[in-house]
């Protein structure tokens, strides 16, 4: 059946993702409300209940007042250039993220990296690079403390 109501639906609506929704609608509320197998006729209910689908979408719509919508896409983008600014000063901020991370020593730098770009637990660092878990916070430590000085927003 859900064949034929979402074919009824597409005749009734110009959007076929709706068709499809309203359909799915449909048979929620049929779900919510009786059980299908102790209905005598089952597909006049489920068109029944379709037509109401449909006529509290008409309602919701008019209040709603949707034909008078329209879409903003691509209309409240910045022309000034804030993009570009933005891509830029995250480029440099990269770099600088960058340049702090490859002047640590090589095992802060790796645990650095497993921790806040891979999301590994410090106990999973630490089994890892066969270290303590106090190890791994130290390393962490010094990591975070080095982007600090330097003044990135990386944490």
């Amino acid at each position: 059946m859900r064949g034929a109501l979402v074919a009824w639906f597409r005749r009734r609506v110009s959007d076929p993702s709706e068709a499809e929704d309203l359909a799915q609608e449909s048979f929620l509320r049929i779900s919510q409300r009786a059980r299908p197998d102790s209905l005598l006729h089952f597909e006049a209910y489920l068109f029944r209940t379709a037509r109401s689908v449909l006529a509290d979408r008409h309602r919701r719509r008019a209040v709603r007042r949707a034909d008078a919508h329209f879409g903003l896409d691509g209309q409240l983008e910045p022309t000034d250039g804030t993009d570009a600014l933005r891509i830029l000063l995250a480029r440099e901020q990269l770099q600088k993220v960058s340049t702090v991370l490859t002047n640590l020593p090589e095992r802060t730098r790796l645990v650095f990296v497993l921790s806040r770009f891979e999301g590994l637990r410090y106990a999973e660092i630490a089994k890892r690079l066969n270290i303590s878990v106090s190890a791994v916070q130290k390393h962490m430590l010094r990591a975070i403390e080095a982007l600090v000085l330097d003044g990135t927003d990386l944490l």
